[in-house]
């Protein structure tokens, strides 16, 4: 039984593909589709229910979907639109019938949520409209900011807003920000952006970052780290969505220096959609024309989607684990490769520097330096010592401090506070 008092929680995240097994690197499907997850299994174990809704647009998948193993768990999908997948940027004109449609399914299995707690711009806009019909408390999760991501990514404005429609969605964000009981920003330099870019305060938003399941990543037995696999014997390991702002030509530029000083190191990169769109695609053709400049197409190694059993294993048998991004609010890969007692090289502009304290649990470089990210690769690769007294602080940060048992009993606090 629960000690708290909360018996049903509803959580919106409407965009990619959400799913109880969740394959990700697909489209707009990566550590948000994990966050929502692990929060609601981890909030599960005290015995309160939880729903976690999300857009339905493929027909195969059924509309109330358990997630296997958490018996208090399910994805409930809602209708909105043409049976097809569609962009988070371009999702804003299907919410208003998402919205309709969720009410009804809401009223129509007589469900009772104690509140209901929105993930993204597009989930936080459907939560304020759900939320205020069956007088209930909205919370917000934003985990990336429109503003934000348009000051890094640069580019043609004109461009850049028929690409990512950034008016209409910090327009979106804003009043969401203003319409809701209480919000988290999942880093203290989310928190500094909200305020410079934003120019928005207020008293009810607080920094909860996102959690690991320490049950799964954790530092390897003798076995699991001699168990066999397809990828070379020694790695650099990235996994990420392959997209425009993950970083990997700033990684592959770095590398090019690193395999000249390090011979027996290769690198290996994960993520990818089992059919890229165009978008995605165009990054792959990137990465191979700067394998092809740099003559490196037998040190780099792409393994596409990695299977939820084999992600553990490859953080484990890495030597190092890169977070290439620039525009990163947090980087959840990090702290999984961290809590499996791995060094991480990351950006030191992104949410992640607030996690690692540099030099002693992790690195943190500018990525787009590639003889500073290069650097940081090489003194890893070359001291042993060094790498492993990194490896040993950062899984010990993370048992101490970002457990999803930890991160859901401080959500539940928050609820409550805000009430």
């Amino acid at each position: 039984m629960s000690n708290w008092k909360y018996k049903n929680i509803a959580l919106l995240s409407t965009h990619g593909y959400f799913d109880p097994v969740p394959i990700l690197g697909r489209t707009d499907t990566g550590g948000q589709v994990v966050y929502v997850l692990e929060m609601a299994k981890a909030i599960a174990r005290h015995g309160i229910k939880v729903d976690i809704y999300t857009r339905w647009f493929e027909k195969e998948k059924l509309q109330a979907d358990p997630v296997p193993g958490h018996p208090n768990v399910r994805v409930v999908r809602i209708p909105a639109g043409d049976w097809e997948f569609r962009p988070k940027e371009f999702i804003y004109e299907l919410l208003p019938e998402l919205t309709e449609n969720m009410i009804r399914y809401i009223k129509d299995n007589n469900l009772d949520y104690d509140l209901y707690h929105g993930h993204y711009v597009d989930a936080g806009i459907v939560t304020l409209d759900v939320a205020k019909v069956f007088t209930k408390p909205p919370y917000f999760t934003a985990h990336s900011l429109g503003a934000w991501k348009q000051d890094q990514m640069g580019g043609d404005p004109d461009e850049m807003e028929k690409k990512f429609n950034f008016k209409h969605r910090i327009a979106e964000e804003i009043r969401v920000f203003d319409a809701v009981n209480a919000q988290n920003m999942t880093s203290v330099v989310q928190l500094e952006k909200l305020h410079e870019l934003y120019n928005y305060y207020n008293d009810n938003i607080e920094i909860i970052s996102p959690g690991v399941d320490i049950h799964r990543f954790k530092i390897p037995t003798e076995d699991e780290l001699n168990a066999p696999t397809t990828l070379p014997k020694k790695y650099i390991f990235c996994l990420s969505r392959i997209d425009t702002n993950k970083g990997h030509d700033l990684l592959l530029k770095a590398f090019a220096l690193v395999k000249d000083v390090v011979k027996d190191v290769d690198l290996v990169i994960g993520g990818g959609s089992p059919n890229p769109k165009p978008r995605e695609q165009g990054v792959f053709d990137m990465m191979h024309k700067i394998i092809d400049e740099e003559n490196m197409k037998d040190r780099v190694i792409f393994i596409g989607y990695v299977d939820d059993d084999k992600m553990a294993q490859y953080y484990q048998q890495s030597e190092l684990f890169v977070l290439p991004s620039l525009f990163e609010p947090f980087g959840m890969t990090t702290q999984e490769a961290m809590a499996c007692g791995k060094p991480v090289v990351a950006s030191k502009f992104g949410g992640i520097r607030n996690v690692i304290t540099n030099e002693k649990d992790g690195m943190l470089v500018d990525a787009a330096n590639p003889q500073e990210f290069a650097d940081a690769m090489i003194k890893i690769l070359k001291n042993p010592d060094f790498k492993q007294s990194l490896g040993q602080s950062a899984y010990d940060l993370i048992q101490r401090e970002y457990s999803w048992e930890a991160i859901a009993d401080t959500f539940l606090n928050f609820y409550q506070k805000y009430e």
